[in-house]
């Protein structure tokens, strides 16, 4: 990547006076700085998709955001900046490798719901045997599964509505479902 050597010190200037806070500057410098990088990550990576080259732009950008204090303004600009970049390519290399190890290719992708068959799960049992099994819990219990399970209030809720504590509810649904389960396995077996 060769510029003009004022170009390289008109960026520095730019960065310089973003440092000391001057927003339009600093909207100069990313405006001046965008087609740079993507020149140069387009001969490097010839074969990225436009998208990705995108992100990796967008990525190198909010690296020069975050260390732009690191930058000495008595050194060249460029220099910094393809030191950014290089390293944030490496760190999208290192992504793309560990993705691409854990990930299988397949030409087609499987249907789910296409066959009549497909993604049914066991029936939700008897309702009324359900109905039954709830009213014949303790009265706490039964409370805190109403609350808990059938409304889908939160516990801090479900304390304000029954006068109950979180601990007291948390101990009533967990023996509530304990007894449920033990009730309706003996009405299905």
């Amino acid at each position: 990547m060769i510029l003009e050597g004022n170009q390289s010190d008109a960026l520095g200037a730019l960065m310089k006076a973003a440092q000391d806070g001057d927003r339009a500057a600093y909207r100069e410098l990313l405006g001046e700085t965008v087609p740079i990088l993507r020149r140069m990550l387009k001969r490097r990576f010839p074969f990225l998709p436009r998208q990705d080259l995108e992100d990796l732009v967008q990525d190198i950008l909010l690296a020069v955001h975050a260390v732009r204090a690191t930058y000495d303004p008595a050194r060249p600009f460029l220099p910094w900046l393809v030191a950014i970049a290089r390293n944030r390519t490496a760190d999208m290399a290192r992504r793309h490798a560990r993705r691409s190890a854990r990930e299988v290719a397949v030409d087609t992708y499987p249907e789910t719901s296409g066959e009549d068959e497909t993604n049914r799960g066991e029936g939700y049992g008897d309702a009324e045997a359900l109905q039954e099994a709830v009213r014949s819990l303790p009265q706490g219990q039964r409370v805190a599964i109403e609350l808990l399970k059938f409304r889908e209030l939160s516990l801090k809720e479900a304390a304000a509505v029954s006068g109950m504590s979180v601990t007291a509810l948390k101990v009533a649904t967990h023996r509530a479902t304990r007894a449920l389960r033990v009730a309706l396995k003996t009405k299905d077996g």
